[in-house]
């Protein structure tokens, strides 16, 4: 990978597919949003702008000793052009790959994961973003020009159910006490999980409350690193039915993860395509 670092700027010249729109902005993660120039961020306590041109990838924020983190975050260390030709051996799974090339499976901190994904259950994302922005700034550490850390598991874990009020969380307050709790007391351990087969951590993640499969599952491939693991919702159950009655083919399997979050781009486009063709049948 060729990578320089000067002045606070990384850059890297991209080897093989990177959208940050497509990667940023698919659901997988809701601290990203644009800016004029790109993208800005808040990832490990640092406040990060991305722009990406002329396959020259440009991050600012990140310090030069945490420049390993922040290229794994990225899955830029990656050889996403290797997964890609695999996947595409199912031309159905191809057609989907095809529509959103650029998406990248980023490598997110646990606890934030694990919070995110019990406030998405039964939400909308620009609901689950204001949610997520709303527990930074009242319990994570200010990182300066208005921006906060994603809060520790013990800053959460000291509250009560009233005192998350101010989240508008709703029943999910409670939680994310839970969750806060157990993670503060060692009772979730992500080096722990990390040596367990799949399917041992995703008991362990479900012994929290609120946390059913498809959010364990979130926290294993977004938070733990376990690209074989295939989220499933009512919009991917669906999409399979649709595209997949037989199951994940064969050539996913070690990387279902990864081909889910394709699929899931590419029936979110085709609804956006049908609403749109529908609206245009009406206004004629």
């Amino acid at each position: 990978m060729d990578w320089s670092y000067r002045d606070g700027l990384l850059e890297v010249r991209l080897e093989g597919p990177f959208d940050p729109a497509q990667t940023l902005l698919c659901g997988q993660c809701f601290r990203w949003g644009r800016t004029p120039s790109g993208f800005a961020g808040v990832v490990r306590g640092r406040a990060l702008e991305l722009t990406v041109s002329d396959g020259l990838f440009m991050l600012t924020g990140a310090p030069q000793d945490e420049v390993p983190f922040f290229l794994h975050y990225f899955a830029l260390d990656e050889d996403y052009e290797a997964i890609q030709r695999r996947l595409c051996r199912s031309k159905r799974l191809a057609a989907c790959v095809e529509q959103a090339p650029g998406i990248r499976i980023l490598h997110q901190e646990f606890f934030e994961v694990l919070l995110s994904f019990i406030i998405s259950q039964n939400n909308n994302i620009p609901r689950i973003r204001g949610i997520v922005e709303r527990l930074c700034e009242g319990l994570g550490e200010p990182i300066g020009a208005g921006q906060y850390a994603f809060p520790t598991p013990q800053a959460v874990a000291a509250c009560s159910e009233e005192e998350l009020a101010f989240l508008r969380a709703g029943w999910r307050a409670g939680y994310l006490l839970d969750a806060a709790r157990r993670v503060a007391d060692g009772r979730l351990d992500p080096a722990a999980l990390a040596k367990l087969p799949t399917a041992a951590a995703r008991a362990v993640l479900m012994e929290t409350r609120g946390v059913g499969p498809k959010v364990a599952d979130c926290v294993l491939l977004y938070g733990l690193e376990r690209a074989e693991v295939c989220p499933m919702d009512v919009w991917m159950k669906r999409a399979m039915a649709r595209r997949f009655p037989r199951g994940m083919p064969r050539c996913a399997q070690r990387y279902a993860g990864i081909a889910q979050q394709y699929i899931f781009d590419a029936e979110r486009a085709d609804a956006d395509r049908s609403r749109a063709d529908a609206a245009a049948v009406t206004g004629l």
